[in-house]
């Protein structure tokens, strides 16, 4: 080994970087993603199939899930973040 680098990745700061610049893309896709299948779910639980009542027992379901999600998702966003600004200064 002579010490010189031949690919993008030469040490691990720039690996974890690199990692943490893929999750940074990630999250508001499936951010995004889960926002919309919640509103569809809650859409055809409440309005479309609002005398059912085993479908808004499901809705309700899918709300508490779907928060929860967002919240636990809401909250690696900003651990990555954090981690972003104190390990790379950006």
């Amino acid at each position: 080994m002579d010490g010189s680098c031949r690919g993008p990745i030469c040490d691990f700061s720039t690996l974890v970087k690199y990692i943490t610049e893929i999750i940074s893309l990630l999250v508001p896709i499936i951010f995004g993603l889960i926002l919309v299948i919640l509103i569809w779910r809650l859409i055809d639980t409440w309005i479309i199939n609002a005398g059912d009542e085993s479908k808004r027992q499901e809705g309700r379901q899918t709300a508490i899930i779907g928060v929860v999600v967002l919240v636990i998702l809401s909250g690696v966003w900003g651990i990555i973040t954090l981690l972003r600004s104190s390990l790379f200064g950006g």
